[in-house]
């Protein structure tokens, strides 16, 4: 039994799909994002000058505030998400 490639219809079809794109775009924003978040929380534990209890503050404040800028981006460039979302 030979497995057949999938043809470029279907690639370009499953690529194409919302869900697909969703996760792949959250995807490349947690990664971005938490790289930023990670270094901004390395400097404030390891700083000397604040509270011990500021680095979990600010990644409580990161965390809500990582939802309401996704949900911004979503609104902003939907065709990032839907490719369909300029036709409707």
């Amino acid at each position: 039994m030979s497995m057949n490639p999938p043809s470029a219809e279907t690639e370009r079809t499953w690529r194409n799909h919302p869900m697909v794109r969703t996760l792949l775009v959250f995807s490349l924003f947690r990664a971005v994002y938490g790289m930023g978040i990670l270094l901004v929380t390395y400097v404030l534990a390891t700083g000397e000058s604040v509270p011990a209890w500021t680095p979990w503050a600010f990644l409580a404040a990161s965390m809500v505030f990582s939802r309401i800028l996704f949900r911004w981006m979503k609104r902003t460039w939907p065709h990032w998400f839907d490719p369909n979302a300029l036709s409707q």
